[in-house]
């Protein structure tokens, strides 16, 4: 049997969706004047989500290197 390789995708289209969808939950929120702490909760979800994306670039850069 031949040996199966883990599936290794880029990653940073994900964390970018992520931080979109945050974005406008967030917009959406604020807009239909929603409770502040979930505006708050969406900011946290940006800014938690640049972290990651900062993360999911080093992580797609050595994936080369893993190959």
């Amino acid at each position: 049997m031949s040996q199966l390789k883990p599936l290794d995708p880029p990653m940073v289209p994900y964390a970018v969706g992520g931080i979109i969808a945050f974005v406008i939950a967030g917009l959406a929120v604020w807009i239909a004047g929603g409770p502040e702490r979930w505006v708050q909760i969406c900011v946290a979800g940006v800014l938690w989500g640049l972290v990651g994306l900062a993360a999911m670039i080093r992580h797609d850069r050595h994936r080369q290197a893993r190959q």
